[in-house]
């Protein structure tokens, strides 16, 4: 796949600003007051029920019947009380969610509405805050090629906890260098000791294999959200200057000329391709995100509603 590009100058004001965690929080909030459509409902409820907690934990006793397990014999009660009782216990309904940031250069792409960055950081937003309401553990890792791990923060509980890591999203400045999926996964892999659903936020731009998510995905439950451009899917008819944003090489690509943009649709297909082929390969999940060209939180909220009625399909995992 090539590159990701941006204009050499006068970038997208939405793609080019600073932005705040306020702002996006602001933004986020904002589909709450969406008359008559309950989104917050049905997207808490989709978050609720597309993912497992890490195991089962007590809930209290009942009295022996014929036919349950003796293994299940709570003794000091059946002691105490003179007649068999057995521990009941339920799944663990407590989440542990780590996101985990590509800082690389090319994030900052984009000629619509929001960069990569901007369109992964609002999805990031919207399950962050859904975290809080659940009460879940969550915990966050960013990196990029040029300076390797950037932030580790291990899992915790708290609503301050989950909007510090929220501003990370936000506000952590990107390198100059590539992507590093691969230092992330392995950093999530080596030292998220519990199982998490980890949603690693990248435009997994490059055609190079992802050598270490196989062995995340076996550890975790991993879900690829990908950010796609507008420019990637749909680039403008027009003859565009164009950088590089991770070399910084310019150039002008023809994309009003029918064979340059069929030649650019067929190599980001392959490209898309290889990819899904990869992901599913090692088991992981994925959300497509497709960045919009104005801004519209409902690129982010719907293909969220389609991973979590997907998820309830499968029952979870």
């Amino acid at each position: 796949m090539p590159s990701l590009f941006r204009r050499p100058t006068a970038p997208a004001p939405a793609s080019g600003a600073r932005e705040t965690l306020a702002e996006v929080l602001a933004e986020v909030r904002a589909v709450e007051l969406q008359p008559g459509r309950l989104v917050t409902d049905v997207l808490s409820g989709g978050f609720r029920s597309s993912f497992r907690g890490g195991g089962v934990e007590f809930s209290d006793v009942r009295e022996y019947v014929e036919g349950d397990d003796p293994r299940a014999v709570d003794w000091n009660v059946t002691a105490r009380l003179g007649r068999p009782f057995v521990k009941r216990f339920v799944e663990e309904r407590e989440r542990t969610l780590v996101f985990a940031l590509d800082l690389g250069a090319g994030m900052a792409a984009g000629l619509g509405a929001w960069s990569a960055r901007q369109g992964v950081v609002r999805l990031a937003a919207c399950l962050a805050s859904m975290a809080i309401d659940n009460h879940d553990r969550v915990g966050f890792v960013a990196a990029d090629a040029a300076r390797g791990v950037v932030r580790f923060v291990p899992p915790k509980k708290g609503a301050g906890h989950v909007l510090r890591i929220a501003r990370d999203l936000v506000e952590l400045p990107l390198g100059s260098g590539g992507a590093a999926v691969d230092t992330l996964l392995a950093q999530v892999a080596g030292r998220v000791r519990r199982k998490a659903v980890v949603f690693v936020l990248s435009d997994f731009a490059g055609a190079e294999p992802l050598r270490t998510l196989r062995t995340c995905a076996r550890r975790h439950d991993l879900v690829a959200v990908r950010a796609l451009p507008h420019e990637l899917l749909a680039p403008p008819p027009a003859l565009l200057a164009v950088r590089d944003p991770v070399t910084g090489a310019k150039g002008v690509v023809d994309f009003a000329a029918a064979p340059v943009r069929a030649a650019w649709a067929a190599r980001v297909h392959a490209w898309r391709a290889a990819r899904d082929d990869e992901f599913g390969r090692a088991g992981a999940d994925r959300i497509d995100l497709e960045l919009p060209m104005h801004a519209d939180l409902d690129a982010v909220v719907q293909p969220l509603l389609a991973f979590f009625r997907r998820r309830a399909g499968w029952g979870g995992r």
